[in-house]
């Protein structure tokens, strides 16, 4: 079947390759009765991905149920699934099925197959291999023919290392698996899916469609999207009902992202003027790179000091060099040299004695803000001006960037 008219018929945007080769797996298994394992982050849409598998079997006229097995308590799971005999619990006033016998001969979804308890996949291998199972209660067997489509957004693997999810359960569920790529890695839909949730937002609530600039269309595509598909949805709501410009720059666009950034800082206290752990990641990062260029500078003037000292017959001609903030440059090559200032660190050499003769050392300035500042012009003018260049060579959000820009007042180079 067309990729095209399966996209249109479920609401799929996007021809990244990663989505059309998901799509094309799920297509092929679809004509089978193969368990799936569908693996991808929250939000990326894997219960579209079911929904597929059972319209294009040989079983799409029986039901199709989806169950999220992290929203159903444990001790009640397993009633649910299997059902229950009258008095088996508290409660159990009257015998109930399960959704393996109301769903036989159809398609159940299982989503975060990854929280449910084991002893319910003990039960749950049970069907997968022999299609029978119990009710909670009795000690009948039933039969049940159901196709077996999983979820996921945990790592499995790990999860069976750890003892939390039975290694014989996961390869039988795994027959075939599906990854659905993240937003992230969809960068070129992006956009395509921007736009078209802007249009149905703007004839829903009686508005134009948001147009976005270009810069605002770059910070669009390299934001990280940890929400996926249903989070840009979101945001794209958000503008369309909160935005009175329908033209949005990057400056409105970024108002609307919340920044995301992993740390394994601890938590900062709060008051005034406390910075959030956002920010704090973001500075770091700076810092991180500005520490190792100082370190290396410093090293190159250590060993030219050493160099100087065990050789002293060393060419007569000798430059003399100034460290100045974090970089140590050449400022003169005369013999006889006698330079010094009150806020930099010279080292030079008298070639008549052949010796090292002074060496000044005076407390650099150590703000970080100044070293911030810095830092931020070098990557400007290093990539012309391109502020996306930048911020990736800095290893922070384009977003931080321009706050960075505006706070320092640092004008477009």
């Amino acid at each position: 079947m067309d990729l095209q008219l399966i996209k249109n018929r479920f609401g799929i945007i996007g021809n990244s390759p990663s989505l059309n080769h998901a799509l094309n797996v799920a297509t092929q298994v679809s004509n089978t009765d193969l368990s799936v394992l569908i693996n991808g982050e929250s939000g990326v849409g894997k219960e579209v991905f079911s929904q597929i598998i059972h319209a294009l079997s040989s079983r799409k006229h029986n039901p199709f149920i989806a169950v999220n097995c992290g929203a159903i308590p444990e001790g009640t799971i397993d009633s649910e699934l299997f059902g229950h005999e009258k008095g088996s619990f508290t409660g159990a006033v009257d015998s109930r099925k399960g959704y393996f016998e109301t769903v036989n001969g159809g398609t159940i979804f299982l989503d975060e197959i990854g929280e449910m308890p084991l002893g319910t996949q003990a039960r749950l291998l049970r069907v997968l291999e022999t299609g029978e199972y119990i009710r909670v209660g009795s000690s009948k067997v039933q039969k049940t023919d159901v196709r077996v489509i999983a979820a996921t957004n945990k790592d499995l693997l790990e999860y069976t290392d750890k003892g939390k999810f039975r290694e014989d359960l996961y390869y039988r569920l795994n027959t075939v698996p599906i990854r659905v790529p993240a937003l992230r890695d969809r960068q070129e839909d992006i956009i395509l899916l921007f736009r078209k949730f802007a249009t149905d937002f703007a004839e829903r609530y009686k508005t134009s469609p948001v147009q976005l600039s270009d810069d605002a269309k770059t910070i669009l595509i390299n934001y990280s999207w940890p929400g996926n598909v249903r989070e840009l949805k979101n945001i794209a709501e958000q503008i369309s009902v909160l935005s009175k410009d329908k033209n949005i720059s990057a400056p409105q666009l970024s108002s609307f992202l919340p920044e995301h950034h992993s740390t394994r800082l601890p938590a900062l206290s709060g008051g005034p003027g406390a910075v959030s752990q956002a920010e704090f990641a973001n500075e770091r990062e700076i810092l991180y790179k500005l520490f190792f260029d100082m370190k290396k500078d410093v090293n190159e003037l250590k060993k030219m000091f050493f160099d100087l000292v065990q050789n002293p017959n060393i060419n007569q001609h000798v430059p003399v060099y100034q460290a100045d903030n974090n970089s140590v440059k050449e400022i003169s090559s005369p013999v006889n040299a006698n330079y010094a200032s009150s806020n930099q660190s010279v080292i030079y050499r008298n070639d008549q004695h052949s010796t090292i003769q002074q060496h000044e050392d005076v407390e650099e300035s150590l703000s970080i803000i100044d070293k911030e500042k810095e830092l931020i012009i070098k990557a400007l003018k290093k990539h012309r001006g391109k502020r996306k260049d930048a911020s990736l060579d800095l290893g922070i959000s384009e977003r931080t960037l321009y706050r960075k820009l505006k706070e320092y007042d640092i004008e477009h180079l």
